[in-house]
C-alpha cells in the first residue's frame, strides 16, 4: 500500500489542502497525520481535497481534542492519543507527534526505533524531514505541511511493501504567504 504521511498543518488551510491533494494524486490509499492539525476545520479541508481514509494522532497544539474527535468521526477518519500503533499490510507502524525541544522528540523516536518492535516509527513535531534506518526500523518524519518554520511545505510517501519512503515538497513559501 502507498501510505501518505503528513504532519504539522497548524491550520494553514491552503497548504493542508495542497498537501492532501498531492498525496491523493500520488496514489496514497491511506493518509496518516502525525499531529498538530490544531482545529476541526483543517480536517474538513483535508477531506475536501480528496482524502477518504485518514488515521491521525493529536499533537501538542491540538487543544480542541473533543472537536477534532467529533470532526474526525463525522468524516469517517480516526484520531488517537499518541503514541498509536497501526498495522498496515502486516507492517507495525508507530505514530507519534512529540513534545519539547526537537532533539528530545528525535531521541524518543530513535529509542523506539532501536527497540526493534516496529517496522517504522513515524513522528512529527520537529518540522524537519527525516528519513533513515536505525537497525531494521525506518524512522520517518515528513516535515511540516504548513511551511511555517522552514518556508517549505513537505509530506512523505511510504510504500508499505518495500518500506521505502520519500519526502515531497508541496510548495515553496515566502514569509508573507503564511496564514
Amino acid at each position: 500500500m502507498l501510505l501518505g504521511v503528513m504532519s504539522d498543518t497548524h491550520d494553514n488551510i491552503r497548504l493542508a489542502r495542497a498537501a492532501a491533494r498531492a498525496l491523493v494524486e500520488a496514489g496514497a490509499e491511506l493518509v496518516v497525520h502525525l499531529g498538530d492539525i490544531v482545529a476541526p476545520f483543517t480536517l474538513r479541508a483535508i477531506a475536501g481535497a480528496g482524502v477518504r481514509r485518514l488515521v491521525a494522532v493529536y499533537g501538542n497544539n491540538c487543544g480542541e481534542k473533543l472537536g477534532l474527535l467529533r470532526a474526525a468521526q463525522g468524516l469517517g477518519f480516526e484520531i488517537h492519543d499518541p503514541p498509536y500503533a497501526l498495522v498496515v499490510d502486516g507492517r507495525r507502524l508507530l505514530l507519534m507527534h512529540g513534545q519539547g525541544p526537537p532533539e528530545e522528540t528525535r531521541a524518543v523516536a530513535e529509542s523506539i526505533a532501536l527497540s526493534g518492535r516496529f517496522d517504522a516509527v513515524l513522528y512529527g513535531h520537529t518540522h524537519q524531514p527525516d528519513v533513515r534506518r536505525l537497525g531494521g526500523t525506518l524512522l520517518l518524519n515528513p516535515g511540516e505541511a504548513c511551511g511555517c518554520l522552514t518556508g517549505r511545505a513537505t509530506v512523505a510517501l511510504l510504500d508499505t511493501r518495500t518500506m521505502e519512503a520519500r519526502v515531497l515538497t508541496v510548495a515553496e513559501l515566502g514569509a508573507d504567504e503564511r496564514l
